[in-house]
Formats: C-alpha cells, structure tokens, sequence
C-alpha cells in the first residue's frame, strides 16, 4: 500500500471510493469537482489517499482551524477493510498536520458508526461527551 497526495484527476475514484464506504457527499454542493479542485489547489497537503496496486482504496481530508487538525472523509474501500489502511491513514494524517504546527487532532462522527469510534479509540483519541457540535449552513448542498 502506498499513501500519497490526492490530486483533482482522482476525483471520480474519489467519489466513487464515499460511494463504495457509504459517505453521503453533496455533488452538487460542497462534495463538486470544482469545489473539491479550489480546495486540493489551496491545500494540497491535505488530500491523502491510499493506494493497492494503482488502485484509490482509502481517502482522507484534512483540516485546520490553524489551532487543531481535523481528519475528515475518512473512508476505506469495504473490500480492502480489516488492512490496516484507515490505521495507515490517520498516522499519516496526523504527520501531515504536525508539519503544520498543529498538535491536537479531532474527528468528527456520527455516534452510530462504531466502527469508526472503535478505530479511533484504538488510535489513541478519546471520546467526548462533554462536546456539543452546532452548524449553521447557507444551504442545503454546502
């Protein structure tokens, strides 16, 4: 498995990889090839992807509040799952933020998937139940 950065010509396999791992992602919106292009072009240390055989088998997105790095759209292909690769993806992630001077890393998810909280639990992050999270969106596809 090799991890490396993600460029705007992985977008379809992108897409298709949320498709594969059922992240919901707003083509229209927020998750367009032109918005996810300015985004990969303002930051491209920031998309990660990993790869078996030329193939885009896991994905991540950065973030940064210039405070805390968050991992986000973190998906692995289900038939390349129990691998290792969203192990490998979030250390990787989390060099990648650390040469960004940041030293605390968050993940967002949704109290339902386990397997996610299982994961990062394992990875050394700790469930907060203290948190509250808040959204206010300008509309539907952002």
């Amino acid at each position: 498995m090799e991890i490396r950065r993600l460029t705007i010509s992985n977008y379809k396999k992108l897409t298709e990889l949320w498709s594969k791992a059922s992240l919901p992602f707003k083509p229209q919106g927020r998750g367009s090839r032109e918005t996810i292009a300015k985004q990969i072009s303002s930051n491209p240390d920031l998309f990660i992807g990993a790869f078996e055989d030329g193939c885009l088998v896991g994905a991540a997105i950065l973030s940064s509040d210039f405070r805390k790095g968050g991992i986000n759209r973190l998906a692995v292909d289900p038939s390349y799952r129990r691998r290792g690769i969203a192990e490998a993806l979030i250390k990787e992630s989390e060099r990648i933020l650390r040469k960004h001077d940041l030293r605390i890393f968050c993940a967002l998810i949704e109290d339902s998937n386990v397997s996610s909280r299982t994961l990062f639990k394992k990875c050394g992050y700790i469930e907060h139940h203290d948190i509250l999270y808040f959204s206010k969106r300008d509309g539907d596809m952002v």
